[in-house]
């Protein structure tokens, strides 16, 4: 829980003293002589630069396909009817583009790391081609945990909230390094991490285990960490999402929330992440959209705020690193203007790049109508410029070749040392909570399993699920694991089938996701308890569902159900390690939420 006896000043300082101690030393910005050389030489690019390509370089939206050049027939049709283009190449000829962003499925960018490097080069060659050639800032949401775009082939690590239940800053900084070497490897030099968001509501639908947890000192301390290891790595590093969204339970894409904490409270919880990814030299930071009152009265959401983006953000916090939107297309930014004026109002309130409008060409020529008339002046638009290339300098795009090399590839992407570190990491982040009666780890005799329950799909490969992949984790560790997957609704068919099939084995395993006051997932547990099988529960997703399953003997969190997370919660219910994480968040009570059932910090290990 918060210590409310801490004061903003205390917090500040605490934060700052976390952020160095994570990083070695603060990576403060560059003394105003070196700053004044470097921008020197990037004023005189800006102005050879029209004003349409000075846009450009904000804009960074999606596309379809895995080629620059020649995607797939169905994916030029998909850009013609949206973008209208028929391939990225081309998107960023038309619009001058200083990035795009590469999302997994549904655009159809990802399949491996080699078809990436190549549409890297790709996405390069059409932006030295434009008639001021500047490379393209590629950007990605690569969290890891449940929020994860390159799957296969890359190495998996745990998420946000794994990590601070493993408590260790050291893990978080060489988590970021290793993603962030990966991608760089890839060509991607923008990495929309680390959340800085204070998980403080149980009922949080968008952010939950994509935070470190809800202690806003503890936060502060693994952001600072991650931050510094992305950015050792040569990846710009993107804090997100400010002011704050760790208390809502609506989510932005759908709707506009309303953080209603006091100026207070802010300063207390949701401020102090961010003043750490400042300290530890951040390059970028995400805006919300969502309304936070006691920061702006006029309710505007805090992406279209001046008054928080610049008169918080930066005259307050200090910084002056790139201020990037959360994507234009979700409903929390669109509530009130039209896709036009979206991008307009957000860069007069501060923010510099303009990531994912839900119409490019709606949005480039509402932004060049807004300079045109002189309602966004073009000092403003340099300024905005300049903040972008400064990132690309820092990043190695404006000194050097921008292409990628698969033979470098091949030999960082997934190696052998990074995965063997994921591992390691992995298994110091599950978190026992619940042991009656020495239930675990299992005994010698117990090698006969049954693994039922919620199978939720991998992230990034739908044909991989949670049960069947941890029975083969098992199976590895020398026990003869059957599975049944019964889902997160199953019904008495399903239960029933499950109970048959529990008879006989020596231990079952049951993964819950997400299990609330009517979940059929309850009553799945406790017919499984029933049968007088030791029974093993794993929440998979929410630390919070032991709260609704009395009688559980034992129980464990893992955060998220990526093979890394899988594998090491297999490994602890066997013995082979012990378990080592915390909670990083405090559990309630389901009959009465105002009383905690499980405390932040709490965590057993074998030897309680």
């Amino acid at each position: 829980m918060q210590d409310r006896s801490l004061s903003r000043r205390t917090v500040l300082a605490s934060a700052t003293v976390v952020a160095a101690s994570a990083t070695g030393a603060v990576d403060a910005a560059a003394t105003p002589a070196r700053v004044h050389r470097r921008d020197g030489r990037l004023r005189r690019i800006i102005s050879r630069m029209s004003i349409e390509a000075k846009i450009g370089q904000l804009f960074v939206p999606y596309f379809y396909g895995s080629s620059a050049t020649s995607p797939s027939q169905f994916d030029q049709d998909r850009n013609l009817r949206e973008l209208g283009v028929r391939t990225v190449a081309e998107l960023i000829a038309k619009y001058h583009l200083g990035g795009v962003i590469y999302f997994h499925g549904w655009t159809n960018n990802i399949h491996d790391p080699r078809q990436v490097a190549d549409l890297t080069n790709g996405v390069q060659r059409a932006s030295l081609a434009l008639p001021t050639p500047i490379p393209s800032l590629i950007s990605i949401d690569q969290e890891h945990g449940v929020n994860v775009r390159i799957g296969s082939g890359v190495t998996q690590l745990p998420g946000a909230m794994a990590l601070g239940a493993g408590r260790s800053l050291s893990d978080a900084r060489t988590a970021g390094r290793i993603s962030g070497t990966e991608l760089a490897a890839l060509g991607i030099h923008q990495n929309f991490a680390p959340v800085a968001d204070v998980n403080v509501n149980p009922a949080n639908p968008i952010i939950n285990i994509r935070s470190f947890g809800a202690d806003a000192r503890e936060v502060s301390g693994m952001v600072a960490a991650q931050v510094t290891g992305y950015q050792q790595a040569g990846v710009v590093a993107c804090a997100k999402h400010f002011p704050g969204h760790g208390d809502t339970a609506q989510d932005s894409h759908t709707g506009l929330p309303v953080i209603t904490h006091t100026r207070e409270e802010w300063d207390r919880i949701d401020a102090p992440p961010f003043r750490a990814a400042i300290a530890a030299g951040v390059d970028s930071i995400m805006t919300a959209h969502l309304q936070v009152p006691a920061l702006d009265p006029s309710n505007e959401p805090a992406t279209l705020s001046p008054t928080i983006l610049q008169g918080v953000l930066r005259d307050e916090l200090g910084f002056d690193g790139v201020i990037v939107t959360d994507a234009l297309n979700m409903a929390g930014v669109r509530t009130k203007y039209g896709d036009d004026r979206v991008p307009v109002l957000a860069l007069k309130a501060g923010a510099d790049q303009l990531l994912f409008p839900p119409d490019i060409g709606v949005a480039y020529h509402g932004v060049l109508a807004a300079v045109r008339s002189g309602e966004i002046r073009e000092d403003r638009l340099d300024a905005s410029v300049l903040r972008v290339l400064r990132v690309k300098e820092k990043a190695g795009l404006l000194s050097g070749s921008p292409y990628v090399s698969p033979r470098e590839v091949d030999r960082v992407v997934g190696s052998r040392g990074h995965r063997r570190a994921a591992a390691r990491i992995a298994e110091r982040t599950t978190t026992l909570l619940a042991n009656r009666k020495r239930t675990l780890p299992l005994r010698r005799g117990q090698r006969k399993l049954l693994v039922v329950g919620a199978s939720p799909a991998f992230p990034t490969d739908d044909t991989r699920t949670t049960v069947p992949e941890l029975a083969r984790a098992f199976g590895e560790l020398g026990y003869r694991a059957t599975h049944l997957a019964t889902g997160r609704a199953p019904d008495a068919a399903k239960i029933d089938e499950a109970v048959a099939a529990a008879r006989g084995r020596d231990a079952v395993v049951v993964t819950t996701e997400n299990v609330d006051a009517t979940s059929a997932q309850r009553t799945l547990v406790s017919r499984l308890l029933a049968t007088g099988v030791p029974v093993v529960h794993l929440a998979v997703r929410n630390p919070y569902d032991i709260a609704h399953l009395g009688g559980v003997p034992a129980s464990l969190a893992s955060y998220c159900w990526t093979e890394v997370e899988l594998r090491a919660a297999a490994r602890v219910i066997a013995g082979r390690v012990d378990p080592r994480g915390r909670l990083p968040v405090p559990v309630p009570r389901a009959d009465d939420p105002a009383r905690t059932l499980f405390r932040s910090g709490h965590g057993l290990s074998y030897d309680d």
